[in-house]
C-alpha cells in the first residue's frame, strides 16, 4: 500500500520521545511505499486543524539531533476521543485529513490514553473501510503500559531521579543535625518511577522511606516511622509517589483543602510532599522541607540514557517496518532477553489502552516503606550509557525544525 505517512506526540513530554519521531521520520523517508512524511502539530488536534508539517523540508542532520533534544518537537496534546458509536463527528473530520493527503499510516507516540485513542481510530478506519495501518508508539516516564517490558522515556527519567535523589542525600547529610526532607515524585496510579530512587542505594545515598501507590498509605504508620528515625539520626529523608493511597484506594490528596481534575477527568496531583510535611510539623514540631521534582524529571536530556534513547529511536524505526508490512492496531513492545538484551515487538492496541501496569509488589518490602534489590536487577539495564547531547557554549544544541506547514487548504 504506497500512501502518505503522519506522526503525532501526545500526552506528557519526556527526555527521548523525539527520538522516536526521528526513527519513524528517517525509516519513512527510505522506505518506497511511503510517498510523503509529515507530522502533526500537538498529535489529533493538528489533524483536525491541518496543522501538519513536510519532513521533507526539513534537514536530515535536524533530524537526527531530535534523538537528543527533549519534550515534544512537534508539540503535544491531551485530546480525548469519545467513541466513534457516540460522536462519529472528529472521526470524520480525521478522516477527511487523511483522504486529502492521502495519508495511509498513522504512527502515534504516548501512553495509555494515547494508544485508546490509537484504537478507537483504527476501529474506526475498519468500520467505515478506509485502509490505512495504524501504529501506537510507546512512551511515558510512568513505565504504566502493559504487554511491554518497559517504556520509551522511563529509562532516562528513572537516571534523572536516582541522580538527583543522590544529589539531595549528600545535600541534607552535610549537616549534623538536619530536618524530615520529603521528595515527591511523578507517578498517579503506578510506582515505578518512584521506585527509581531505589537506585540511589548503589553508591549509599538511599532514602530512609520509599512509598508507592500499589501499596496502601496509612499515615499512623507513617509518623511512627518518621518518629522513630528522626529521634535516632536527627533527619529523615523520604521519597514519595504523588498517588499515594489510603486503605480505601483514595488518592491522600483528597485529603488536603482543594482539588481540581485535568482534562481526562483525573484529579489533579501534586503537592502530596508539601502536605505531609505539614502534617509532621503539626504533630512532632520537627523541621520539614518539602521538595517536588515536577516537570524536570520528565525532560532532563543532559541525564538522558543512551538506552533509552536507543529503544525511542528503535521503537519508531519498528513502527514503520510493521505498518508498511500490512500491520496494523497494533502497539510496538520491547521484549526482554534472558541477557538483559532487548528485542521488538508488536501487541494489539485494544490489549494496551487505558490499562496499567502497576509496580510489582514481589518488589516492595513487608513494610510497604522501601523496595528490595530486586527491582535493581530490573532497572539496571534501562539506564546504561550516557546521552551523546552537544553542547555550544557551554549549553545544548537542541534540534531546530523548519516546521514547513503543508499548503493544501
Amino acid at each position: 500500500m504506497k500512501g502518505a505517512c503522519i506522526v503525532g506526540q501526545s500526552g506528557g513530554p519526556t527526555a527521548v520521545i523525539n527520538a522516536s519521531v526521528a526513527g519513524v521520520v528517517l525509516a519513512s523517508l527510505k522506505n518506497e511505499n511511503i510517498t510523503e512524511v509529515y507530522g502533526a502539530l500537538n498529535g489529533i488536534e493538528g489533524i483536525i486543524t491541518e496543522n501538519i508539517i513536510d519532513f521533507r523540508q526539513e534537514s536530515i542532520e535536524e533530524i537526527e539531533r531530535l534523538k537528543y533534544t527533549p519534550s515534544a518537537a512537534l508539540g503535544s496534546v491531551r485530546f480525548f476521543l469519545d467513541d466513534f458509536k457516540k460522536n462519529e463527528l472528529v472521526y470524520i473530520q480525521i478522516l477527511n485529513i487523511f483522504k486529502k493527503y492521502n495519508i495511509r499510516y498513522f504512527f502515534y507516540i504516548g501512553g495509555n490514553d494515547s494508544m485508546d485513542s490509537c484504537h478507537k481510530i483504527n476501529e474506526y478506519f475498519k468500520y467505515i473501510g478506509y485502509e490505512c495501518n495504524v501504529f501506537g508508539i510507546p512512551k511515558t516516564i510512568d513505565n504504566d503500559l502493559r504487554l511491554t517490558d518497559h517504556t520509551p522515556g522511563y529509562g532516562s527519567a528513572c537516571k534523572f531521579v536516582a541522580t538527583t535523589i543522590s544529589e539531595i542525600y549528600l545535600d541534607i547529610n552535610a549537616y549534623k543535625k538536619g530536618r524530615v526532607t520529603i521528595v515527591e515524585v511523578m507517578g498517579r496510579d503506578a510506582g515505578w518511577l518512584t521506585a527509581s530512587a531505589k537506585l540511589a542505594s548503589l553508591n549509599g545515598t538511599e532514602p530512609d522511606l520509599i512509598y508507592l501507590p500499589e501499596t496502601n498509605f496509612d499515615i499512623n504508620h507513617f509518623l511512627e516511622d518518621i518518629d522513630t528515625i528522626y529521634k535516632e539520626k536527627q533527619k529523615v529523608f523520604v521519597v514519595v509517589s504523588e498517588g499515594i493511597k489510603d486503605k480505601d484506594r483514595d488518592y491522600i490528596l483528597k485529603y488536603r483543602n482543594f482539588n481540581n481534575n485535568d482534562s481526562f477527568g483525573h484529579l489533579q496531583l501534586g503537592g502530596v510532599a508539601a502536605f505531609l510535611c505539614e502534617i509532621i510539623s503539626h504533630k512532632f514540631g520537627y523541621p520539614v522541607r518539602a521538595i517536588e521534582l515536577n516537570l524536570p524529571q520528565r525532560c532532563a536530556s543532559h541525564l538522558s540514557s543512551e538506552a533509552d534513547i536507543n529503544d525511542a529511536y528503535m521503537c519508531g524505526l519498528k513502527a514503520v517496518e510493521f505498518a508498511t508490512n500490512n500491520i496494523s492496531g497494533k502497539m510496538v513492545s520491547i521484549v526482554r532477553k534472558d541477557n538483559n538484551t532487548f528485542d521488538y515487538d508488536y501487541v494489539n492496541l485494544e490489549d494496551v489502552a487505558t490499562l496499567v501496569k502497576e509496580f510489582p509488589l514481589e518488589y516492595i518490602n513487608d513494610k510497604g516503606n522501601n523496595l528490595n534489590d530486586d527491582y535493581l536487577d530490573y532497572a539496571l539495564p534501562l539506564i546504561k550509557g550516557e546521552s551523546q547531547l552537544e553542547f555550544v557554549d557551554g549549553i545544548p544544541r537542541f534540534a531546530k525544525l523548519n516546521k514547513v506547514l503543508v499548503n493544501k487548504k
